[in-house]
């Protein structure tokens, strides 16, 4: 019974699967039938129809215009900017706007990524830093379901893993149009009994924008690591920085009269520079009867972030007001210390053998100051609120999984969190300390293999904090008027019914249904440095995902996804949520070693959203297709040629619907739509020698 075990259990975990279960067992494992391909799903690998592993070979393969986009690799997420690329991202995935990451948890060898308490938004995720040919694959979750994922992961969770060795070192040039320009030179050299890893990315670019990008980014990592990624240690240093000018989303009526064309820009000097430096350790091996996982991390970061969303609303300068528009700056000086560790041992009760996981977390991040400013081109005039933070979170989770006939396991899970708050602001009144406690359970059941085929029950409760300000704030910043903190640590409820098989040679399909139920979409909004008090939430949906080895040099994936997010309470205004995720579709072909040829192609469409809760304003979809075409000179060296929105779709890559004024016009302004137009076809040629 415990070899068989040690074959079938899967444990809830990022890395956890039949093999880790066997190697806590200390029994060898057999390996399952694998697809290989752009990702690797089999059968009896996973605790979820929603979760799974993406391998490098899909990173190096899938043409990518912006590096945020490495997380459109999980099926469902949608990528998107909405201003200036030194800027995070925009994230969309299971019915969430998840703004800049509010409700997705990232990490990059186990060192987090979500940045809370942050100047501009709640969670917020730039992955600027990554060199993706680094990464060497991504391991994804969707919904509340595993114990492992704290604050964040309600959506989902997405683990990157670095590689310790390179299968060769790379060195590339990419050259593009509109001034875009990239070198790389990465490589991995054995030093005694370990191995010593380096990269180095230097990038440019201009952009199609009417007020150049002018953006200038460098990363840098270093990476010693010694044993394997089982039995072994790492310990990396990483560099990041990049300065820029931005073109954020601007009001379509002064696109359509003609004011600015659709890649202007109505406040030319907003923009930004950020930095981001970082030490982790990491070690997994064994101990006693099982395996431990533990890894370590400092980050020290920094962001000026400079922008204009209203323009003349706030200050109206025809009017007489001294203040040249509505830009404001969002700064921030950041350093923060954490840990995650984990250990699982094997364990037999009533003749029913189990694995138990422990796991302990810590966080603490010191602020300092964090600010909102009123600028005029990039110049402070005045101080809306200024704080220095002190936040510190510890966590506490333990996960069983048994096996309880052949065909049957169950995984139940539960998390224990402690926030505790401090907040000195420059207005007394925003200044206070503030603790919150909160326990998540979680279960599933897996049914099977029948056929190749496995069945799935999960549940789970999750959470997102809020951000620290917005915890023991009693007035608004800008206008003095009394408001109510928000609650630190709001709660989410999941639920999904899925099902994976393999029943056709060569074929990954799954298939999941979900709901997810939030106490409350309360959120402190960094763009006006207050908070804003909105409804519970729920959603649902379907996901349905295929990868098909056609032949070994024809690989297919096709991604659908359908949401539904509505606030769950009645109210005159309506129900929808602004900016939700509604549908979702991607599409894949890849050909490899067709000869010295290769290639990709990439559809992805992103469907309408509800602009405004009573669904009178709406968006429209976006469809965009990528295709990269490769030639091999050598095995070692090959160019490719990558063409981004390949049919030059005129679409948006983002729109919001509020209130806006333009010169000229009425002192209370005007609504609109406002977008971020999607970047003209694009061509960028690759030369690229692997040594």
């Amino acid at each position: 019974m415990k070899k068989q075990w040690a074959l079938m259990l899967v444990c809830v975990g990022v890395n956890a699967g039949t093999n880790e279960a066997a190697m806590a067992a200390d029994e060898p494992a057999i390996e399952p039938v694998i697809v290989k391909g752009n990702y690797d799903n089999p059968v009896g690998s996973t605790d979820a129809a929603s979760a799974g592993t993406v391998t490098s070979k899909l990173i190096a393969n899938r043409p990518a215009l912006r590096t945020g986009e490495i997380l459109e690799f999980v099926p469902g997420v949608i990528v998107t900017q909405h201003s200036g690329d030194g800027k995070a991202n925009q994230y969309f995935l299971r019915g969430f706007n998840l703004d800049h990451g509010t409700d997705f948890s990232t990490r990059v060898d186990g060192m987090p990524i979500n940045m809370r308490t942050h100047a501009h938004g709640q969670g917020y995720t730039d992955l600027n830093f990554l060199i993706p040919e680094l990464v060497s694959r991504i391991d994804y979750r969707k919904g509340p379901y595993a114990a492992e994922d704290g604050d964040f992961a309600s959506a989902g969770a997405a683990y990157m893993r670095l590689f310790d060795r390179l299968p060769q070192g790379i060195a590339s040039v990419t050259v593009g149009e509109n001034g875009f320009g990239r070198t790389l030179l990465a490589d991995s050299k054995d030093i005694g009994a370990g191995t010593f890893l380096y990269g180095l990315d230097m990038g440019h670019n201009s952009g199609p924008w009417e007020v150049s990008e002018n953006l200038r980014k460098f990363n840098g990592l270093l990476r010693f690591s010694q044993g394997t990624e089982k039995e072994g240690w790492h310990a990396t240093a990483m560099g990041y920085g990049s300065q820029w000018r931005a073109t954020d989303q601007v009001a379509n009526r002064a696109v359509a009269d003609g004011s600015i064309g659709r890649f202007g820009t109505l406040d030319g000097s907003d923009g930004g520079k950020t930095s981001r430096y970082s030490l982790s350790l990491g070690a997994d091996g064994k101990a006693g009867a099982g395996r431990y996982s533990a890894s370590a991390y400092a980050v020290r970061s920094r962001l000026n972030l400079f922008s204009n969303f209203t323009y003349f609303l706030d200050h109206p300068s025809d009017l007489g007001d001294p203040v040249n528009g509505d830009q404001f700056e969002q700064a921030e000086k950041r350093d923060l210390v954490g840990f995650d560790t984990k250990y699982m041992w094997p364990a037999e009760l009533g003749g029913l053998t189990m694995l138990n996981t422990l796991g302990l977390t810590g966080r603490y991040d010191k602020l300092g100051p964090v600010g909102l400013y009123s600028t005029e081109e990039q110049r402070r005039v005045s101080t809306t609120r200024e704080d220095t933070v002190r936040e510190g979170s510890y966590g506490v989770w333990f996960e069983n999984s048994t096996d309880w006939t052949r065909w049957l396991r169950s995984v139940a899970g539960v998390r224990f969190d402690e926030y505790n708050f401090d907040v000195k602001s420059s207005l007394p009144e925003n200044s206070g300390k503030k603790d919150a406690k909160l326990a998540s359970p979680k279960f599933s059941l897996i049914f099977g293999p029948w056929s190749q085929t496995e069945f799935f029950l999960n549940w789970g409760r999750g959470f997102h904090s809020n951000d620290a300000r917005g915890t023991v704030q009693t007035i608004d910043p800008k206008t003095g008027t009394p408001v109510d903190a928000v609650t630190p640590l709001v709660k989410t409820r999941g639920e999904e019914i899925g099902a994976r098989s393999e029943w056709l040679p060569g074929l990954q399909t799954s298939l999941a249904v979900w709901r997810l139920k939030s106490d409350s979409e309360l959120v402190f909004v960094g763009d006006a440095g207050t908070t804003e008090a909105s409804r519970p939430g729920k959603r649902n949906g379907v996901e349905w995902n295929n990868h098909y080895v056609a032949r070994p040099w024809l690989l297919f994936d096709a991604d659908l996804s359908w949401s539904k997010a509505r606030y769950a309470d009645e109210s005159p205004d309506g129900n929808y949520i602004p900016g939700a995720i509604e549908q979702v579709g991607t599409f894949g072909v890849t050909l490899d070693s067709l000869g010295p040829w290769s290639g990709q192609f990439q559809l992805r469409y992103f469907g309408p959203r509800a602009l405004i809760e009573d669904n009178s304003v709406r968006s429209s979809s976006t469809t965009l297709a990528y295709m990269r075409v490769g030639y091999a000179f050598t095995p070692a060296t090959k160019l490719s040629l990558d063409i981004f929105n390949l049919f030059d779709r005129k679409a948006s890559d983002i729109d919001y619907y509020y209130t806006s004024r333009l010169k000229g016009e009425d002192p209370a302004g005007v609504d609109d739509i406002h977008s971020h137009p999607v970047e003209p076809r694009t061509f960028r040629v690759s030369l690229v020698h692997r040594f």
